[in-house]
């Protein structure tokens, strides 16, 4: 009987995968020797100053001052009159207006945040529950505008004037009665408008100013955040102390750039 050819395929496999898992093994070994020597090469002791510079880390753009981008004239008046009512000024701290809580408001609106960008906008829309969050066809840009709007002409139908026009009395009156529901705006949910102004004024103070608000980081230092710091090791395990130190935004702090 002929005897059958032996299939030395399977060995040949065997000892191409031997060799494939060596080459691995040395490739993996020579990265490890390579990163630790790059590790070790970059090793560095930093003293005397942080290990970092402003605007190293790729901050979003910093809000241009200037015109309104978003609001008309009628409109940023209304905003700025409606920021320093929902903030007053005192002798420590800025008020709504000064502290450019109305243009953090109109940046945003001018941008992604008031063209809905990114959410589902095709109907059917329903009235939902407060807990299922924004319903609605209209985006922030057009409450503002349509709210704003109605707040001028129901403030001139009961005062004869706009709402910046008002006096500060008349002012707190309107919002007051807006926020119960006792003045209604013809065409726009009263109640739900201010408290939404109210939601985005105080973001507008306490946002990094980076995005318009928050000038001289007034709302910060008003309850004592101290920003964007490096670190606070030397105060985890210090409480109710106030930090000592000036708050620091995103793009650093402006006596760092100081000549």
């Amino acid at each position: 009987m002929k005897p059958r050819a032996i299939d030395r395929a399977p060995r040949t496999t065997m000892k191409a995968q031997a060799m494939i898992n060596l080459r691995r093994r040395e490739f993996l070994a020579g990265t490890a020797v390579l990163l630790f020597t790059a590790a070790t090469v970059r090793a560095a002791t930093i003293t005397g100053r942080l290990p970092w510079a402003p605007n190293a880390g790729n901050p979003p753009p910093q809000v241009r001052l200037g015109p309104w981008e978003f609001f008309s004239g009628d409109e940023g008046r209304a905003m700025d009159a409606l920021a320093d009512c929902i903030i007053p000024p005192d002798a420590e701290t800025l008020g709504g207006k000064d502290a450019g809580c109305a243009v953090f408001v109109d940046r945003q609106l001018a941008g992604p945040y008031g063209q809905q960008e990114g959410l589902y906008l095709r109907p059917p829309f329903q009235a939902g529950a407060k807990n299922q969050g924004h319903q609605s066809e209209k985006g922030p840009a057009q409450s503002y505008r349509e709210g704003l709007a109605a707040l001028d002409r129901a403030c001139r139908e009961r005062y004869g004037k706009s709402f910046a026009e008002l006096s500060g009395e008349d002012k707190i009156a309107v919002l007051t009665a807006l926020e119960k529901g006792n003045l209604k705006l013809e065409g726009v949910d009263g109640a739900s408008f201010f408290a939404q102004v109210v939601k985005d004024v105080q973001m507008g103070l306490f946002a990094d100013p980076i995005y318009g608000g928050n000038r001289d980081m007034s709302g910060w230092k008003m309850i004592g955040y101290p920003g964007a710091r490096y670190n606070y090791l030397d105060w985890v395990n210090r409480h109710n102390e106030r930090f000592p130190l000036p708050p620091v935004g995103m793009t650093g702090n402006a006596q760092w750039s100081r000549s």
